[in-house]
């Protein structure tokens, strides 16, 4: 015989299931979750906030900076007050290859800011207080044409605008070419076609991997990788320009290293 008996509370528990009953634990048990829900919808309305007032302020910046559509002209104006005859033929292939791998190897597929370089900028000009670089060809080339090479916090707000407008108005091949025609490469020469005569007594389109690795390293410090003055450190800047050119495909390890012991044959 069972003498076994259930206890009121035993009863209780089990005419409910051996389930808890609905009621104050049930109810704190959902709070994490409707804070979580809470917390989501708040972040996603000032998200949304900044970046409206981000896109407003765009905007803005936009309609108060000049029109990109004189860039031609001011090419033309720049190249004749310095001396330099214009890019004739098509574009040098090593040279704007070299260039792209070490200065902007988005460039074909942003819209003339590239938002990872202009983070990295915002940051070191903000935080470390040195140009750590970012800036795209277009940025680039609206600092010449626009800005006067002006370097502070407003100046490189104004540049991104510009940069924006310039891409939106022309072909990327057009942006190469002004680009091309302006930049600077050290020793009074102005654009690829001086530089390549100067350097090499060549036009742009026969400079061999190893003369145009060498100018495209020459365009973020002109006077510190001067291959006459400064032989080691322009050697060395030119094997960061192969080294860029192997990482992006454009030359094999085997060719990039055959590259770097060829001759420049400087003039």
């Amino acid at each position: 015989m069972n003498n076994t008996t259930t206890s009121p509370v035993g009863r209780a528990h089990d005419d409910l299931g051996g389930h808890r009953p609905e009621g104050r634990g049930a109810a704190l048990d959902r709070r994490p979750t409707r804070r979580g829900l809470r917390f989501a919808r708040r972040t996603a309305l000032v998200t949304m906030s900044v970046l409206l007032v981000l896109a407003a302020g765009f905007g803005l910046l936009l309609a108060v900076t000049p029109s990109t559509a004189d860039a031609h002209q001011r090419v033309r104006t720049l190249a004749a007050a310095d001396g330099a005859e214009a890019l004739a033929g098509p574009l040098p292939d090593r040279i704007v290859r070299a260039l792209l791998a070490t200065e902007d190897t988005r460039f074909f597929s942003h819209h003339g800011v590239d938002p990872v370089g202009a983070v990295r900028a915002t940051a070191g000009f903000l935080v470390i207080s040195g140009d750590v670089g970012g800036a795209t060809l277009d940025q680039q080339l609206v600092k010449i044409l626009y800005t006067d090479g002006r370097r502070g916090f407003t100046d490189r707000v104004e540049q991104v605008a510009l940069a924006v407008k310039l891409d939106a108005r022309y072909r990327k091949t057009e942006i190469l070419r002004m680009y091309l025609d302006t930049v600077y490469f050290g020793h009074g020469y102005y654009g690829v076609t001086d530089a390549a005569r100067g350097y090499f007594d060549r036009v742009p389109t026969a400079l061999t991997w190893a003369q145009a690795s060498t100018l495209a390293g020459l365009v973020q410090a002109p006077s510190a990788y001067d291959p006459y003055q400064h032989a080691e450190a322009a050697r060395a800047r030119q094997r960061h320009v192969l080294n860029r050119l192997v990482a992006t495909g454009a030359l094999t390890r085997a060719e990039g290293d055959a590259v770097l012991a060829e001759p420049l044959d400087l003039r």
